[in-house]
């Protein structure tokens, strides 16, 4: 009998960060493969909220749904000022900005490839960039 093989536990992990991101209405999500390119982690995962409350509930609920889901110390920076906010499971490590901050640091261009960095479509309606 054949079939897909079976996910690797920082897939699954990769799996249930974007799922949860998605259903909490992060915007422009973006997956990153570091496979070969960094020791840190096997990926990472960018996503933008619309504010900064909203910043700080996608790290609450995606740390809360981690250690629903088994993970253990899991490591965040930034969740009190809710402009970036780092949350790291191990095998993948999450940023979520406000698209002002996304749109200064830009760090799609520093890890990902080509492809990837495609997916990261900011709204051209949208303002970007930071402002005094």
């Amino acid at each position: 009998m054949t079939g897909s093989p079976a996910k690797t536990i920082s897939e699954q992990v990769l799996d249930l960060i974007t799922t949860t991101l998605d259903q909490e209405k992060a915007e422009d999500i973006v997956q990153i493969s570091l496979r070969g390119r960094s020791e840190m982690a096997d990926h990472m995962v960018i996503a933008t909220g619309r504010s900064q409350r909203h910043v700080s509930a996608l790290a609450d609920h995606l740390l809360r749904k981690l250690k629903e889901g088994g993970r253990k110390n899991i490591r965040t920076e930034g969740q009190n000022t809710g402009d970036w906010v780092l949350v790291d499971a191990g095998d993948v490590v999450v940023h979520i900005f406000r698209e002002e901050v996304r749109a200064f640091y830009s760090i799609e261009k520093m890890w990902a490839t080509e492809a990837e960095a495609q997916a990261y479509k900011p709204d051209p309606a949208r303002p970007a960039g930071l402002t005094a």
